[in-house]
């Protein structure tokens, strides 16, 4: 528990840094916790990164990852990412074939779904971060509501907790600490816009501590039932008590893309 508590602390610290510093800064810092993410997934696949197979994998992240600005200013051509994405989908669909399905059509579809999962949650978070003045304050409202989501349903659960919320994916949730997230995000989350530039409207204000409290504990549900598929504890061995990036990401890179298609960041 001590490691667990330690790693934690050191873990939030890093994060906050980066999400202060923003720009080129959190911009490399969320790459790289990208690339380990995927990584750690293609690993439950027994994947391996620097085959022909990861690569592929890792490449195709990185095209949905790269925030818009930098492929226009870095990769000279007319077409969009998504058009390029697609593209590399039919290649690797192709190859398939040439190699006589030693490359196998499951082994494609888990590459794209999985390149879509973290190079969009990653991208969103980048480009939030991006946005002109208020990027640092969204930002960190999503991270705090995240964080005091989790908290509430880890205190509430064990307080009270006597429904079991998904006990074929996760045994340890219960109803009552998922609920207990929901409304402690919600008050942290009212005393946050008070207190921070972030929004002008508390109606968009709870509809991110709603969307977030709620979709952050399907993210994390949804990794549940990943391991539980692959028969892994944790995704990876990177932070000491906390298993991998992807364990400790899990919320954050499914809530960015639904906030942003929501049109609430």
């Amino acid at each position: 528990m001590k490691t667990r508590i330690v790693t934690g602390l050191a873990i939030g610290v890093v994060i906050l840094a980066f999400v202060f510093l923003g720009g080129w800064w959190f911009s490399i810092f969320v790459t790289l916790m990208a690339t380990i993410a995927m990584m750690e997934l293609l690993k439950m696949k027994k994947i391996q990164a620097l085959s022909l197979r990861g690569i592929a994998g890792l490449i195709s992240m990185w095209l949905l990852l790269i925030p818009t600005n930098w492929f226009d200013q870095f990769i000279p051509i007319e077409n969009t990412k998504i058009e390029l994405f697609i593209f590399l989908i039919l290649i690797l669909l192709m190859l398939t074939v040439l190699t006589k399905n030693k490359l196998t059509f499951d082994e494609v579809g888990f590459m794209i779904l999985s390149s879509v999962y973290v190079g969009f949650g990653f991208h969103f978070l980048i480009e939030a971060r991006n946005v002109t003045e208020v990027g640092l304050w969204l930002v960190l409202f999503v991270i705090v509501l995240i964080w005091t989501t989790d908290s509430g349903a880890y205190f509430v659960g064990k307080a009270m907790g006597k429904h079991k919320l998904w006990p074929e994916i996760s045994p340890n949730k219960t109803i009552e600490g998922s609920l207990g997230g929901i409304v402690l995000a919600v008050i942290v989350g009212s005393l946050f816009f008070f207190l921070t530039p972030a929004f002008t409207s508390y109606i968009t204000a709870v509809f991110i501590m709603l969307a977030t409290a709620v979709f952050g504990q399907i993210g994390d549900l949804v990794e549940s039932a990943l391991k539980r598929h692959y028969a892994v504890k944790d995704s990876g061995n990177v932070l000491p008590g906390h298993g991998g990036i992807l364990d400790r990401f899990d919320s954050l890179i499914f809530v960015m893309p639904l906030l942003h298609l929501l049109q609430l960041i």
